[in-house]
């Protein structure tokens, strides 16, 4: 099965696209926990937040003029795809705001990126696997999230 969507290509574009209006951001989600881990996570989007204060329809325009399609909005988040087919969330969520204060940068294919920190995606994987109302499997993804940036990482050549 082919995927042609393209997560740097979505990350970059969407941190280009925020740095435009100077609106500060940071990397969340699975792509961060790849990132802090050095460990390539399998997940479905690129996640980033944004202060919750923001304008959610200033947020969507300029996402949109940057090639964004809008494709859902929910009570914290804006879910919206880019050209390569990349689906991209949003979160706008108050417990998020100081950690994107606190972001570091990396360098993503040239592109300084800004990712929360290691013990921000702890406190963040830990309240997601918590909620009683998550559903199991994204539950259990975030305790296997955990794990892998508290430094439990797979040996390539430990087999099964």
């Amino acid at each position: 099965m082919e995927d042609s969507s393209d997560k740097v290509a979505a990350l970059v574009d969407t941190a280009r696209a925020l740095d435009t209006v100077a609106l500060r951001h940071a990397l969340i989600g699975g792509v961060a926990v790849g990132l802090h881990s050095g460990v390539p996570r399998a997940t479905l989007d690129v996640d980033i937040a944004v202060p919750s204060t923001c304008l959610k329809t200033e947020v969507a325009r300029v996402m949109k003029d940057a090639g964004f399609h809008l494709i859902g909005e929910h009570p914290h988040s804006l879910n919206f795809r880019h050209s390569s087919g990349e689906p991209v969330q949003l979160a706008f969520d108050p417990a998020f705001d100081s950690m994107i204060e606190r972001a570091e940068t990396f360098d993503v294919a040239g592109v300084t990126v800004t990712v929360v920190r290691k013990d921000d995606l702890l406190t963040m994987k830990r309240r997601a696997a918590s909620d009683p109302s998550r559903r199991r499997s994204k539950a259990l993804r975030d305790q296997a999230d955990i794990e892998l940036l508290l430094g439990d990482v797979p040996d390539p050549d430990e087999g099964w």
